[in-house]
């Protein structure tokens, strides 16, 4: 039974990993707004249509809890996917990958800084060493490359604090099942990105795709939102609840292994210094979560949204 379970996690990660190279090749035709827009726009449908089948119109309420959702929704959902848009402009899809992995890093670190929950200075240790990782794929090994880190890579650290900050945020929600949690944090990012999509194309910032470019990137879009956006996400929730967070969480580290090979498939050959840093991030990851888990001879069963350490989509993420 246990073996079964680990199929769901994988199935997320491995949705993921391949949504980063697709995401790319869609940038060449829609602006990053106006993509994540609309991947978006179509997600909160689909999610919202699961959550009346399942749940019925009453779970559309906020329970006084608006703000919040508001809040969460605009920093993880409207945050985390339109930086991660914006920063693949400026760096290849492999290197965004390997930010996202530091996901389960991040959320300790922050609650660390909002619940006082001190993380071990083995993970402290571990997450530089990831960093340490990151910036030798970045720069391929060479001073010289520091600046290829530029805007990308700041906002890749803005997307994954923001989605560190959901996911703690997410732990307050324990009385509403994921899915609700997700579709209502869900339509409070899209609402937020709609709104900026079109006072940017008001502005002349950019300009609203034309129907030949959505039609251009409509088999990107439809990976994106029904692989990266919904089954992935509801695999990924499924498996947090039968394995628990801490051991989902290992197959996090399989994104930007999973990235890695999509690109190598597509053509891209990866100078040696690349794949050491690409495996330091990965082993120290993996080490920091194995440091993180909790010791106990038995597994809690936490939903995807109680439990603290658990690790969501860093793109589509749609659906926690």
């Amino acid at each position: 039974m246990r073996s079964r379970a680990t199929a769901f996690p994988l199935v997320a990660v491995l949705g993921w990993g391949v949504m980063f190279p697709i995401l790319a090749s869609a940038l060449d035709r829609v602006d990053p707004l106006n993509l994540t827009t609309a991947r978006y726009l179509l997600a909160a449908v689909v999610l919202v249509a699961i959550l009346l089948l399942r749940e019925g119109a009453g779970a559309l309420r906020h329970g006084g809890r608006a703000l919040e959702v508001v809040v969460l929704g605009v920093v993880g959902f409207a945050g985390f996917n339109l930086l991660t848009n914006l920063a693949l402009e400026h760096a290849a899809p492999q290197q965004i990958s390997l930010f996202v992995a530091t996901t389960p890093v991040i959320t300790q670190l922050v609650r660390w800084a909002r619940d006082g929950v001190r993380p071990k200075p083995l993970l402290l240790a571990l997450s530089l060493v990831a960093l340490l990782g990151v910036g030798l794929v970045i720069t391929r090994g060479s001073l010289a490359g520091l600046g290829q880190f530029g805007l990308g890579g700041l906002m890749m650290i803005g997307a994954v604090l923001g989605w560190g900050i959901y996911t703690h945020g997410a732990s307050r929600f324990g009385e509403w099942s994921p899915l609700r949690f997700t579709t209502l944090t869900a339509l409070s990012g899209t609402a937020a990105m709609l709104g900026l999509s079109i006072g940017a194309d008001a502005v002349g910032w950019q300009h609203a795709p034309a129907t030949a470019d959505l039609v251009a990137v409509a088999p990107q879009l439809a990976y994106a939102v029904l692989v990266g956006a919904v089954i992935a996400v509801l695999a990924w929730n499924t498996g947090v609840q039968r394995l628990g967070a801490a051991n989902a969480a290992l197959f996090m580290n399989l994104v930007p292994v999973t990235t890695f090979a999509v690109q190598i498939a597509r053509g891209y050959r990866p100078e040696p210094v690349e794949l050491v840093g690409a495996a330091i991030t990965i082993a120290a990851l993996i080490a920091a979560n194995l440091a993180a888990r909790p010791r106990t001879t038995s597994l809690p069963r936490p939903s995807a949204v109680t439990d603290p350490i658990a690790v969501t989509d860093p793109v589509a993420v749609s659906a926690r």
